[in-house]
Formats: structure tokens, sequence, C-alpha cells
């Protein structure tokens, strides 16, 4: 959530900066809000002072033994407009909350502003795009025809855009979690954290999945308001919900492996073949909790945590600077890696990560304290590192041979007990 003193000091400003999002912000009914908030505050303190001054005289009333029950009439009379104020003035909060939660993040003065994806810009490349003496398969071409990649029966277990892997696939999805892990903890110094894949509705208000991104998930038919998480980020992120952290506390560095489930309510008829878009898929994901001073600094360190995955894979890849129109609801700023599909013949995102700034933060309560005392909120900061199902179909198509075998990357093989081909 936005700062509400930034955007009652700054209306124009931020509505600009929100404009250059794509997001057009409704300024007079923020105004009108706002306006409507300061009146019935200062009414609401009038009549409080008038109660106060009111019961002191039923006090001295009764003491000199006075007829207090005019005075009492009067007390009860302004006690009740009393609630009357407070109510109507529950109800303006209430809207102006709500108004305020719906407002996506300001974009960071470094972020390229854009109409677009096409207008991201390109950080730096890896590698080259693999090159073939035969036309390269998609991964579906190469894993269906083996039983190793089965839509047909996901379909009938639970319906589109899901998967049943088998056999070597199934086996590597386990060794790439393995692998990511085990990198990220001993070498990046993450610690590892295991979390519920279900979650409350406040945990997804605190992580901006609520109120605008509620189509894109899935809500369980339950007694309280329940979640599939779509990223463990969120229950992650909200281990420091409500919580003061310490000075010697920051930074803090999760990895945390987790299935994903999205509804993809936005995308119908977007990516519907192979697995690059499914309902539920496997991510290891980095989340960091830093202080405000360090967040850009933690971001460039994290987004080469990610990177360093797809270069001990030798999967050719680019960074993009996601631009103004592009960026996440939650993000400040976002870099996108993006791997080269030879059966696509074209670079798509395997990971974004992100500065969230003080965004979630804000809604979370999540604050630390610094050496002097003062209290402020954290910065938290995300990404893939990396999305399983996508890291396998870029194996599958780079490592792929004219006689359909799959290669396995050098990095990946110890996970596998040494299996360096995959036989059709």
């Amino acid at each position: 959530m936005l700062d509400p003193k930034i955007v009652r000091s700054s209306i124009d400003s931020v509505a600009t900066q929100l404009r250059n999002r794509g997001f057009v912000m409704d300024v007079a009914k923020f105004n009108s809000l706002e306006e409507q908030r300061k009146n019935l505050q200062v009414k609401m303190q009038e009549l409080q002072n008038q109660r106060n001054v009111r019961s002191k005289e039923v006090g001295v009333a009764k003491a000199s033994g006075q007829d207090v029950e005019a005075v009492f009439k009067s007390l009860k009379e302004l006690s009740e407009n009393l609630k009357t104020v407070e109510e109507q003035f529950n109800t303006v909060q209430k809207d102006l909350d709500d108004f305020l939660a719906r407002l996506p993040n300001l974009p960071n003065e470094s972020v390229p502003v854009g109409k677009s994806e096409e207008d991201n810009q390109l950080v730096r490349t890896w590698g080259e795009p693999t090159s073939f003496t035969f036309t390269p398969k998609d991964h579906t071409e190469l894993g269906a025809p083996n039983g190793w990649i089965d839509f047909e029966t996901a379909s009938k277990i639970s319906g589109a855009r899901f998967v049943v892997l088998r056999g070597p696939l199934a086996r590597m999805q386990r060794a790439l979690i393995q692998l990511m892990l085990d990198l990220h903890t001993r070498e990046h110094h993450y610690q590892e954290i295991s979390v519920p894949a279900i979650v409350n509705a406040a945990s997804m208000y605190g992580t901006g999945q609520l109120p605008n991104l509620k189509d894109d998930s899935f809500a369980l038919h339950h007694e309280n308001e329940l979640y599939l998480i779509p990223t463990s980020e969120v229950p992650v992120t909200n281990t420091v919900r409500d919580e003061i952290l310490t000075d010697q506390q920051l930074p803090i560095k999760y990895v945390c492996y987790s299935p994903c489930f999205r509804s993809e309510a936005g995308s119908y008829g977007k990516d519907m073949k192979g697995m690059l878009r499914q309902h539920q898929f496997e991510k290891v994901e980095l989340v960091q909790i830093v202080k405000p001073e360090t967040s850009y600094q933690s971001l460039e360190e994290l987004t080469r945590h990610a990177e360093t995955v797809l270069q001990r894979l030798e999967l050719p890849y680019r960074v993009m600077a996601l631009c103004t129109a592009d960026l996440g609801f939650c993000s400040a700023k976002t870099y996108d890696l993006e791997v080269w599909l030879p059966g696509q013949q074209r670079y798509r995102e395997i990971s974004s990560c992100s500065n969230i700034e003080s965004f979630q933060a804000r809604r979370l309560k999540a604050r630390w304290r610094d050496a002097d005392g003062k209290i402020e909120l954290v910065h938290t900061l995300n990404g893939s590192g990396l999305a399983i199902g996508r890291t396998m179909i870029a194996i599958i198509e780079n490592y792929q041979d004219e006689l359909g075998r799959i290669h396995i990357p050098k990095a990946l093989q110890p996970y596998m007990d040494g299996l360096r081909v995959i036989e059709p």
C-alpha cells in the first residue's frame, strides 16, 4: 500500500506516476473521500470535547445537589450524535482504505517509462541461442510420445492446464528442486524455509494479492476465507507480519520450494500448448527482507542469484528491465530473466526479481528498530530462483538431439545418479 501521507501531499505526482503504469487514478474520488474524512474528523473531535465538558457539568451538578436531568438529556444527545458521526467516519475511512489498497506501487525513478512489454529494456545477455543442424522440437513433441509429459491424463483427473510427469522427467523435476535449494543455501547463504500451501485472507492482503488480484487466485470453499498460494512469496513474507525486527536480524534471506496455484483468469487462450502456463506448478522462491537503504543493492544480488542457476545449467538467457507499464502490481522495480526456448525460437520469462520497497511492509506492519531505537518499515524483495516447469522446458528443448534424446546438463547429473542422456 502506498503511504497515505504521500498520496495526500503529492496527489498530482502520484497520479502521473501511476498513469505511466497504465493505471488511471480517480483523483476526484480520492479528494472527495479525503475531504469527507477531514470534516468528519473535525466534527468528531468537537463532539468529543463537548461530551467531556458536559460530563464534567454532570459531576458538578451532582456534587451541588442540582437537578441533573436536563444535563443528562443533553449528554445523551451528544453521545448519540457522536456515535452517528463516528459511524460515518469509519465508513469513509474504510472507503479510503479500500481505495488506497487498489493503487499499485509507484515505479522507482530508474524504471524505464513505457506503454507495453515492447518497451522493456535489455540489461545483459548470457550465452548464445542454441543452434541445431536440424529443426528443433518443442518440449511436448519430445516428452508426450513417451508418456513422460501427459496432458490427457491430467485433464481427466483435474482439467485443462495441468500435467502428469512420469519417469525421467518426474525425476528431473525433483533433481532441479534439490539443485536449486542446495545452490541457494550453500553458496548464496539463504535459510531454507517450509511454509503452508494454504493461507488466510490477511496473508493474501498483506502481500498485495487482495483485493485486486483475487480473480487470479484459487479460493477454497471453507468457513474461513482461505486460498491456495499463488507463490510461496505470500506465506514466507508474511512470517514478519506484525513484527518489529532488530537491527541485527536484517537482512533476512529465505529460500522456499513450494507448489504454486494460479487460476490464470486473464490469460485464457494464451500459452495453452505445453507446460508454459499451468494452474499448478513448482517453484523455488527467493525472499529477502532488508533495510531500506540496502534494498536496491539486494535486488541486484537476488537477480544474480537467480541467474546463477541458469548459468550452472548452461542455458542461454537475457535480463530485461521491465518498463512502467509491465510492472507487477506490487513492484517498484523488476528484472525479468528470459531463457531461450528453441521450440518457440524466442526468449520466455523464467524468473521475475522485484523490489517491492515498503509497499507490502506497510500492509503487513513489518518494521525494524535501528541502532538508535527508531522504528520504520522494512523493504521486501522476491524472485523465482527458478520456476521448475519452465526450467525443465528449457533443458528439454536446449539439450535435445536429432534422435529425440535429451542430454542432462553436467550440473544436474549428480542429482540424477549420474544419468547423462534420457533415451526415447
